[in-house]
């Protein structure tokens, strides 16, 4: 292990000792073990007061507010001034972001190019097949991403109407590059409609929605935006509410519809501050994610995006010294989120996950079917990585270290 590295793991190691492991600072929230999984996070304790604030109604003044503000402010954090943007916020997780686009924006025997980068693009393909969408997959080996010449190919070879592509794909930790894919898309087949899967991006990575000229990105409120997990939120361009508009059938979801939320009715008139209504929204989820956004908005994106790129670092420079390696090996397929990491050999998730419990800290156990008990995953993210008064990661790092070596392994 490199000597500066040690270093600095020993000093970690003597704080984590010196303190309970099941009570790190966590402000005015029960003792509890730092949550370093990639979704649900640390949330702040403004975030979690406001999921407390007493029952209101869903169409009263105060909250039609609160609703209004929050949809303007995820415009911010997608940087979008395109009025014909639209924001949604739904009750729901991530995965109704896929219901969404495979129900308002494919129809019944379309084709679609599904990039493969770890489970979700599985998942995602699956969603469509279940709509009657031909799902095409571009996958790549594990830990890498499909490159440019593979998909001008395939995009030549075939129209589609869609192609998808996760931004960092939470079993593998592998960042896809949207800015470049979505200029190839818009070189080869301009038609195609660019889809994001940011449900582990927004928030901790870079999103240029209107300058990288993507239709939808679509997310969920427990990972870097930092909310309590239950709302499904996503973006759609002008470009894919007229596809919408202008398709041949009925959406076959009822409750994802964007006939049902969109022009003139509810999402609208909820960011223009008049009460709407379709199905009741969670207000005290909305009012969590009001407070989440505020927060994140405070301060220059960019330098947000530059704090987590910094964290991200010094966790895989720590990696990298205790000799392991990521799944995503290069560093530019590598997330600011999240690190995938494999276990050595002789060593199991069995054996390190419950170690690391022990001593304060949580991580997640391996989500890719074919490499699923080989490898943990460290998300560092949110709360844990913004506020500098918190020592979640540097505790986790030499929890890390320690339960390695408790399993018997020696960098």
């Amino acid at each position: 292990m490199a000597s500066s590295a040690s270093s600095r793991l020993s000093l970690v190691s003597r704080h984590l000792n010196d303190s309970s492991p099941d009570s790190p600072a966590m402000s005015s929230q029960e003792p509890h073990a730092a949550l370093l999984i990639p979704g649900p996070i640390e949330f702040e304790d403004a975030v979690l007061q406001a999921m407390s604030h007493y029952s209101e109604s869903h169409v009263g003044a105060p909250f039609v507010s609160v609703f209004g503000e929050a949809l303007s402010m995820l415009r911010k954090l997608f940087q979008t001034s395109n009025p014909a943007s639209q924001p949604f916020v739904i009750s729901g997780s991530g995965t109704l972001g896929w219901d969404q686009v495979a129900a308002n924006l494919a129809e019944p025997g379309d084709e679609v190019l599904v990039l493969h980068t770890g489970y979700f693009a599985d998942s995602f393909a699956d969603c469509f097949d279940t709509y009657g969408v031909k799902a095409t997959q571009l996958k790549a080996p594990i830990g890498d991403r499909p490159q440019p010449d593979q998909i001008e190919k395939a995009l030549k070879e075939k129209k589609y109407k869609l192609i998808t592509i996760t931004h960092v794909d939470t079993s593998t930790g592998v960042l896809s590059d949207i800015k470049a894919v979505s200029e190839l898309v818009h070189r080869v087949s301009p038609e195609t409609l660019v889809v994001v899967d940011g449900v582990c991006s927004v928030g901790s990575e870079e999103i240029r929605f209107d300058d990288w000229g993507i239709d939808v990105v679509l997310t969920a409120s427990q990972k870097g935006i930092g909310c309590p997990a239950g709302l499904s939120i996503l973006m759609a361009s002008g470009r894919a509410i007229e596809t919408f508009k202008d398709r041949k059938t009925k959406p076959t979801s009822y409750f994802g519809s964007w006939k049902n939320w969109l022009p003139s009715t509810v999402m609208q008139n909820y960011e223009a501050k008049k009460p709407s209504y379709f199905a009741t929204p969670s207000p005290q989820l909305v009012r969590a994610l009001h407070t989440s956004l505020t927060h994140i908005l405070a301060s220059p994106l960019d330098q947000r995006f530059a704090r987590q790129n910094e964290v991200s670092q010094r966790v895989k420079q720590t990696v990298k010294s205790l000799g392991l390696k990521q799944l995503a090996e290069k560093p530019e397929n590598q997330a600011n989120g999240m690190t995938a990491i494999y276990l050595p050999e002789g060593v199991a998730a069995t054996q390190v996950l419950p170690s690391l419990l022990k001593k304060g800290v949580i991580f997640a156990g391996g989500l890719h079917k074919e490499i699923a008990t080989k490898y943990i995953r460290f998300g560092h993210m949110g709360v844990s990585v913004m506020d500098p008064k918190r020592d979640d990661i540097d505790r986790a790092l030499a929890a890390l270290n320690e339960s390695l070596s408790d399993a018997g392994y020696k960098a």
